[in-house]
């Protein structure tokens, strides 16, 4: 059974065989993603469990009109990871920690990625050097884009302006 088969069974039937397929099929991509942001193998855990029973909730407002299923996955996730990023249990918690559990952090080569996820890297590492900071920062790094102004040292204007027009090329390098 292909993905959107599956999706279209757990939509329809909130069939849990079809739920758990799509969680093996997605599930380390989701948390690469996610851990990128956090940089807490716990704490990244956590959040993709809510992320997944998100995904459960709310699997009726997917359309693939809007976009593919793996990406409105890696949106959730994504936004999950930063709205943990924002919260006061996480900023208390961070403040409380040495210095020492930021040294070497480094994400695991041996994590395996998806097919997709392999595609989109190579699509993001061949655009422009301008490009690859905008999307490292907004959308692996959760900056907001402010801080990425203030990060890249350019005016809040320009870094909106230059998301929009990378994420519209690199959506047009995937769909050639």
């Amino acid at each position: 059974m292909d993905v959107d088969d599956l999706v279209i069974k757990f939509q329809q039937e909130k069939d849990l065989v079809a739920y758990e397929e799509l969680y093996k099929m997605y599930h380390k991509s989701m948390l690469g993603v996610i851990d990128n942001i956090l940089k807490d193998e716990d704490l990244s855990k956590d959040v993709l469990q809510e992320v997944f029973i998100k995904v459960w909730d709310n699997i009726e407002s997917y359309t693939p009109k809007r976009g593919r299923f793996f990406t409105w996955l890696l949106n959730i996730s994504r936004n999950a990871a930063i709205d943990k990023t924002r919260s006061k249990d996480y900023k208390i918690q961070k403040r409380n920690q040495s210095l020492d559990i930021f040294v070497n952090i480094s994400v695991p080569e041996d994590r395996e990625v998806s097919d997709e996820e392999k595609t989109l890297f190579d699509k993001v590492k061949k655009m422009s050097e301008k490009c690859r900071k905008i999307i490292d920062l907004l959308f692996y790094k959760g900056y907001t884009q402010r801080e990425t102004s203030e990060e890249l040292d350019i005016p809040l204007g320009t870094v909106k302006t230059r998301s929009r027009s990378c994420l519209n090329s690199l959506k047009l390098s995937i769909n050639k």
